[in-house]
């Protein structure tokens, strides 16, 4: 079985959803992201970055919450969520590290100066910032959602999920104004495995 390090009020939310899509058994091995025992040794031998998630299967070890993901729907394949073939496997990575490199930034800039951060520490002009970032990023997800559902191959793949939840606060940050997109990550977290996650998550 596979351990995951963290807690759903985290990163960890990723690949808990991706297991849960799958349907393949995991143990989610309480961590928090703030406490001392990220700082360990023994977890530090882990993940060197001292962060959540880990991912442990058999021998491997493997820290970065989209990574995991990918590695588990690749592993997986046979429940759909990774690509069909090359071309869809490219797109998967495509959206997988435009999630990481283009909307997470800017998402956390956001969630950090209006929410993470003590109200005496949060810098509102941050947060604007970040949100008129954003809206150039929801164009492109909007344009490539015009003619269909999903962002590879019309159905739900691993790229949904690491873009949904990456953008998991989609409508606070602007998303009702794109309705593809909009609609999209509505279908996305209407599913039964981010359901029974978020649920549990509060």
């Amino acid at each position: 079985m596979i351990k995951i390090y963290g807690i759903l009020k985290s990163r960890a939310v990723r690949p808990v959803w991706t297991a849960e899509e799958l349907g393949i058994p995991y143990e989610l091995v309480p961590m928090h992201y703030a406490g001392d025992e990220v700082k360990s040794a023994a977890y530090l031998a882990l993940n060197p970055n001292g962060q959540v998630p880990t991912l442990v299967d058999g021998d491997l070890v493997l820290f970065e919450s989209l990574a995991i993901d990918l590695y588990l729907a690749k592993q997986h394949r046979a429940f759909g969520l990774w690509g069909a073939d090359d071309h869809e496997e490219a797109r998967i990575f495509q959206w997988t590290l435009w999630a990481a490199t283009e909307a997470e930034p800017l998402a956390r800039q956001w969630f950090r100066y209006t929410s993470f951060l003590p109200q005496e520490s949060r810098i509102p002009a941050l947060a604007a910032a970040a949100l008129e970032g954003l809206r150039a990023r929801f164009a492109v997800l909007d344009h490539a959602l015009r003619d269909a559902d999903y962002l590879v191959g019309n159905r739900f793949t691993v790229a949904d999920l690491n873009v949904a939840a990456v953008l998991q606060r989609f409508v606070q940050l602007g998303g009702a104004d794109y309705p593809n997109a909009l609609a999209w990550h509505r279908r996305c977290f209407e599913r039964p495995a981010a359901q029974r996650v978020f649920g549990e998550r509060g």
